[in-house]
């Protein structure tokens, strides 16, 4: 149960993070090339690691966060490249979500 409730706060901090703390300046302007007032690498950074704190705060493991981070940001680049429909990009953040229960379940 106790992984249950992770995993469920885990989603609901996802999508807080992805659509709620997200801007939309923050979502223009992590797009290589639409960055007006920043890098877009500080834009896309800034987000990931916004998920990567959810992460590492839920789920007690700093080490998590970080792996977070670097795979949100892969998973936003990727979407961007390849133009990506936001259900497959938020099915790889969920799936991500549910790796770090395993993980944790396992270890």
């Amino acid at each position: 149960m106790e992984s249950l409730n992770l995993l469920i706060l885990l989603v609901l901090a996802h999508f807080v993070c992805d659509f709620v703390l997200q801007s939309d300046r923050m979502a223009v302007e992590k797009i290589p090339g639409r960055d007006d007032t920043l890098h877009w690498s500080w834009w896309l950074g800034s987000h990931s690691a916004t998920h990567g704190l959810a992460v590492a705060l839920l789920s007690g493991v700093p080490l998590l966060g970080v792996m977070e981070t670097l795979l949100h940001a892969i998973i936003d680049l990727l979407k961007i490249r390849y133009r990506f429909a936001l259900a497959l990009d938020q099915s790889l953040h969920l799936l991500c979500k549910l790796t770090w229960v395993l993980l944790l379940i396992k270890f």
